[in-house]
Formats: C-alpha cells, structure tokens, sequence
C-alpha cells in the first residue's frame, strides 16, 4: 500500500517501466519463436533469469530461506506469477485474436479487487480503486479497437484460458505479498528456479532443443527476453508489491498497450487515432485512480497495510 515514506513519482516511473518491459516482451517471443518451440522457450527464458539473479545474489551477499515452508510458498508464487500462467496463457493465445487477449489479459486488477474484497482483505479497495480498475479495462478496449469484443463467445476454451491467466496473474499480485519481509532479488530468484525445475526438463524430452538452429535475431530476442523482460522485471515487480500494493502493481497491465502505441508512433511514425489516445487517457486515469492515496481524493488517507 502507498506510504508516505515513499517516493510515489519513482514507484509510478518503475511501474511504467515494468509495463515497458512486460510490453515488450511480445515483440521479443514473436522473435523468438520463429525459431524455437514455446516450451524450450519459457525453458530458456526462465534459466537464463535464473542464473542472472544467482549472480545478483552472489553480489549482495543475499541467501535463500532455510525454512521449508517459505521455499514451498516460493514454489507456489512460481505457479502463479510464470510456470502456470505463461503455459496457460501460451494455449490460450493460439485460439484467441492477440487484441481480445489484450483485453482479456488486462483483468488481472478486476480480479485483484475481487480477490481482496471477497477473501483476502489484505489491503483496503473501495470503489475509487473498482472506478479505476474498470476505467483501465474500457481503456484497452479503446487501444486495442472495440471491435475485438465482437469475438468474445467464440473459442471459448481459448477466452476462458486467457482469462485464467489473467486470475493467475492477480492471485500473484496478491500471494507475493507474503514475501516483503524477503529481498526482491530472493523472490524473484527462487520463483524462477522452481520454474526451471519444472520447466526444462520437459523442454528436454518434448523439443529436443539440442536439434534446434536458431537464428542471430532468434538468440539475442530470447536473452534480451530472459534478462530485462524476466530478471529486471521481476525484481521491480516484487519492490512494487511492498510499495504500491497488489492492485497497485497489477495496474500496469493496463499500460502496456498503451506504451505499445506510443512506441509505434515515435520508432514506426505510426498514427494514433482519435479513439486510441482516449483509451490511453483512460489507463493513464485508472492508474493513477487506483494508485494515489484516498487523500488525493478529498478523503482520509489509507491506512499502512
């Protein structure tokens, strides 16, 4: 939850950040994959930010808990924040239009509010921060072209996995809350490592990646994918969880389409669109509601979670 103690511009400025890298990591797997199968790809990615975060350990003299029940916690964040959601989200993708699993995958802050209103009550929502989560998703909707609604109802299995993803994604936001009290270099370390455990075994026995010839452009999309899109990202994602909160670090799904567009127009000379810049204005807007404090709006201020 915001603090005072914190520097709100900086925590928004890395929060763009995240929606910059996670935003690209896109364009980098669409790279990739030209050359290398899905699970061999997540299987690499997730090695590669593996060993980078050991070494960032390494540098800050950081070890990992000794207690089971935190290493086994870890093991389920894992689940929640990469080896279940990028699988899930990987099936889903290839029987959903990318823009309606845009929209889709931007929920994740609905559910988080949810989540915490009707279970968890980890930190307090009230219907400025449901305003803002709302007003995220009709924003993306607008980036992405409402006509990508129309396809809604169609491949349903694929909708609702895409969906699934994006709950996997809150339930993250929300589950990694427990771990504050770790170093974000820990956390993200051990979620990834549990993700390699997993992962590249059954890369081994289902591609057979040692057959594989992939291309320059192929290799150095995938390390940039593993190392700013995974090990950088996660380590602003778990400093984010103690700062802003899990809805407040779940809003950056809604940026990322957004930091597309703007990204479009100033390396492409692409064009925004009437609609387009309104639908960034609302995920700016929804942000921001979701991330100032109540005294921003005339109210008494959050209290400390």
């Amino acid at each position: 939850m915001t603090s005072s103690k914190i520097s709100l511009p900086l925590e928004i400025g890395l929060l763009a950040v995240l929606a910059l890298l996670w935003g690209s990591s896109y364009l980098f797997i669409k790279i990739a994959l030209t050359d290398i199968p899905p699970i061999t790809l997540i299987a690499i990615r997730v090695g590669i930010a593996s060993l980078f975060l050991l070494v960032v350990m390494c540098c800050r003299s950081e070890r990992f808990p000794r207690d089971g029940k935190v290493i086994g916690t870890l093991l389920i964040q894992s689940v929640f924040n990469s080896l279940g959601a990028w699988t899930i989200l990987a099936w889903g993708q290839q029987h959903v239009e990318s823009g309606l699993a845009s929209v889709l995958n931007s929920t994740s802050p609905v559910f988080v509010f949810l989540i915490t209103t009707l279970l968890t009550r980890h930190e307090r929502v009230d219907r400025f921060r449901l305003a803002g989560a709302c007003l995220g998703v009709a924003g993306v909707v607008l980036i992405v072209g409402p006509g990508v609604i129309i396809g809604l109802g169609q491949h349903v299995g694929g909708q609702l996995a895409v969906l699934a993803g994006a709950i996997l994604y809150a339930g993250a936001a929300i589950y990694g809350k427990r771990f504050n009290a770790l170093p974000a270099t820990v956390s993200a370390a051990a979620t990834m490592i549990w993700a390699s455990i997993f992962l590249i075994p059954a890369s081994l026995v289902l591609d057979r990646p040692w057959n594989l010839t992939p291309s320059t452009s192929a290799i150095l999309a995938t390390l940039a994918l593993s190392v700013f899109c995974t090990a950088i990202a996660l380590l602003i994602y778990f400093r984010l969880l103690r700062t802003l909160g899990s809805m407040g670090v779940a809003s950056q799904s809604y940026l990322r389409a957004g930091i597309g567009v703007v990204l479009g127009s100033l390396l492409l000379g692409e064009t925004i669109s009437s609609p387009v810049l309104a639908g960034i204005l609302c995920t700016l807007v929804g942000v921001a509601i979701i991330n100032l404090p109540r005294a921003f709006w005339r109210q008494s201020p959050f209290p400390k979670s």
